[in-house]
Order: C-alpha cells, then sequence, then structure tokens
C-alpha cells in the first residue's frame, strides 16, 4: 500500500473520529447530491473540489453558495472542472463559517530529533513556509517524546506561547490533545489543521484537514482500504504506477526522466532556474534499460502539457552505452510527440554519446551538461513560463 494523502473530506471525517470540531457538511458526486447535502448542512454553505492539490480556489474549484440556485450553478462548473491536470468527481458542501482569527496547527514526525514535532501559530490561512521565511518568530515548535505525549497541561503552555488568542486558548489546548491523539493512535504521517479557526462567536474549529496516512501501519487499519477505493488518481500517476515508475505529475511543459531521486530533484531545480517548469518528477533508479526508458517516455508522452523532454541519466553501477541503446530502442517502441534532450554522464559516458551520435537531430539532441540541457529542454518547451 502506498503512502495515502487522504482528501480534505476524507481528512475531516477521521478528525471527527478523534472529537475533532469540524463544519457541518458532506459529500456529493453530482448536483443534485450537491443541493441536498446544502440543504442539511444549513445555507450558506461552501462548495468546494475535492482534488489533491492547492491553488482550488484560485482555479475556481472553491465557491460560496448562499441559496439552492447558487449551489446548482457552482456545482455544476466545479464537477468535472480540471485543477493542475487533476479532473473533480466529488465534492464537499459545507456549512459557511463566519471566521474572527485563523490559526494554524500540524503534528508530523522528527526523524533527526527522534521525537513528534507540533508546529502552532497565530498566523493561518496562509502556507507555514511563507510564515517561516517571513515571520519564523510566529511558529510555536513543540518536540513531544512519544512515550510521554502530549499533556493538555503542555498543549495550554503551547498555545500560550504561540500567542493565540486569550478567548481560544483552552479550546485550542483541548483541540491539539485531540489531534495529537489523531495524529498518534490514527498513525498518520502527517495531522494538519490550516486554517483552525475562531469564529465570532468565540468557537474554535477545523475549517480545513490535511492528513497523511503511514502506510507501514496499514495492517492496523482495514478501513483504510476505503480511502484507497475512493481515491480518483491523476491519469499519469495510475499509468506509472501500472509501469512501476516512481513518478508524480506535476503542472509544467517540461518532462522529466532522470536517475536517482536527488538527480531528479537537481534536475526539477535547474529546470526552474532556466525559466521552465517541471510537468513531473521521475526517478528511473538504476533501471535505464529499453523496457524502463519506454515505459517512462510512453508515460511522460501521454501528457499533453508536456512540450519537451529532458532525459538526465549520470551513470554510476548504471553504464552509459546502455542507457544509449536503451533511448535509441525505446523510440523505436515509442512513438514520441515532443524533442527529448539528452544529458548523458559517467561511467563509459564516450561509448554511449558515440552511439547516439548517428541518431541526433532537432528531435532528439545530446548536451554536454546537466545547464545547457535544462536550457535547451526549457527553449523548446517554449521558453519561460
Amino acid at each position: 500500500m502506498d503512502p495515502v494523502d487522504l482528501f480534505e473530506y476524507q481528512g475531516k471525517q477521521y478528525f471527527a473520529r478523534f472529537g475533532i470540531p469540524i463544519s457541518r457538511g458532506g459529500v456529493a458526486d453530482t448536483v443534485d447530491q450537491a443541493l441536498a447535502q446544502a440543504e442539511d448542512s444549513g445555507y450558506p454553505v461552501v462548495v468546494k473540489a475535492q482534488v489533491k492539490v492547492g491553488g482550488r480556489g484560485k482555479a475556481g474549484g472553491v465557491k460560496l453558495a448562499a441559496n439552492a440556485d447558487e449551489v446548482r450553478t457552482h456545482a455544476g462548473a466545479i464537477l468535472g472542472l480540471d485543477i493542475k491536470g487533476h479532473v473533480v468527481k466529488r465534492l464537499w458542501i459545507e456549512h459557511a463559517s463566519d471566521i474572527a482569527r485563523e490559526y494554524y496547527a500540524s503534528f508530523t514526525l522528527d526523524r533527526s530529533a527522534k521525537k513528534h514535532l507540533g508546529m502552532l501559530s497565530a498566523e493561518g490561512g496562509v502556507e507555514i513556509e511563507e510564515v517561516a521565511v517571513t515571520n519564523p518568530e510566529a511558529i510555536a515548535l513543540l518536540h513531544i517524546d512519544p512515550v510521554d505525549g502530549l499533556s493538555l497541561e503542555a498543549a495550554r503552555q503551547w498555545v500560550e506561547r504561540a500567542n493565540l488568542d486569550e478567548v481560544a486558548r483552552d479550546q485550542a489546548a483541548a483541540l491539539l490533545v485531540k489531534l495529537y491523539t489523531c495524529y498518534t493512535e490514527g498513525d498518520c504521517d502527517l495531522a494538519e489543521i490550516n486554517p483552525l479557526i475562531l469564529t465570532p462567536d468565540d468557537k474554535v474549529h477545523a475549517l480545513d484537514a490535511k492528513v497523511t496516512l503511514d502506510e507501514n501501519a496499514a495492517y492496523r487499519h482495514p478501513e483504510w482500504e476505503e480511502f484507497e477505493g475512493s481515491d480518483v488518481e491523476d491519469e499519469r500517476e495510475t499509468r506509472a504506477k501500472e509501469r512501476g515508475l516512481n513518478y508524480i505529475g506535476l503542472d509544467g511543459t517540461v518532462g522529466i526522466i532522470a536517475n536517482g531521486a536527488g538527480l531528479a530533484m537537481s534536475t526539477l531545480d535547474v529546470v526552474n532556474q532556466c525559466g521552465g517548469s517541471a510537468a513531473n518528477f521521475l526517478d528511473i533508479g538504476g533501471g535505464a534499460n529499453a523496457d524502463v526508458m519506454a515505459a517512462a517516455l510512453e508515460v511522460i508522452n501521454s501528457d499533453p502539457a508536456v512540450r519537451s523532454i529532458f532525459v538526465n541519466i549520470f551513470g554510476g553501477i548504471t553504464r552509459v552505452d546502455e542507457v544509449a541503446n536503451g533511448v535509441l530502442e525505446a523510440l523505436d517502441r515509442v512513438s514520441i510527440s515532443s524533442p527529448i534532450v539528452l544529458r548523458l554522464d559517467g561511467t563509459n559516458a564516450p561509448a554511449g554519446r558515440k552511439i547516439l551520435a548517428d541518431h541526433l537531430s532537432d528531435r532528439l539532441v545530446a548536451e554536454p551538461t546537466m545547464l545547457d540541457a535544462a536550457r535547451r529542454a526549457v527553449a523548446l518547451a517554449g521558453g519561460a513560463s
């Protein structure tokens, strides 16, 4: 079982199992279901696209509705909407909350400290990374020994240190203890609320939910199968998984193939530095033979957003001449619509380049360095994005 990132509605339902207050709401797969959920939740409501990607609001995937006509309009528009390659097939309809203040709260594991790490901030509603850069003092960190756990008293001290509003502190402390219980007993890798809100009538509850479950604990949770069954994956990622590829779909125009996670991440970075944007993360590991290369090219080629493909291979154990033969054989199997830029270095690199020499063209380009190759791939994709 792969790591399970829950949809917002699933995260909220998971929170509710542990007594964490959430907005009243329900799931809808059709416009009629959305109308029924809105009636049950009470107007006004928020119609929210359920996709595992950020930027829903900017993409038109989150809308406020004051009545049934507005729910019908918004639900009809959002269902089927493409948000960064994720097609909306499910909605969460919840009662709209009035907000006085927004906070941030989360638990995850600090592996270096061998302790759980809690993060709490009076500045919520924005990315915590942004707060960390602009105002790091606004984040109160708390390391928790798994043996000791989180007591209510420790949570109260933590809430005070984070400078949450006085009226919110007792409720927030109690909620944090429940969130920690959800994180530990619920076997989460991450349990995050952003924002955790204070309403004008001084109530504290979770307005959003981001939950990642620890796949190593799946044997303890047969109920998790419902989360896998309800997951609507990125079609590219589904195809990659079927082929045994380590692939993550992104929303850029330069397809990436690299051997090794570190090199793949560096490739994404250098493409970004050259003014481009990566369409994916794809690590083929040590397997750069024709079968693996053909599968990788086929998955990337199926993405209509891709305008160029950057193959970045550094041969250590993997020999570059074998990679070159694998690329050429793969191209005989797969009809590629985008130009390919190759950077091959490492073991037997001269032999690999010699194999490719007679096959190079304006559609199959070789560059000597990663930076040169990234620049060419970005240019072929249409320049800076």
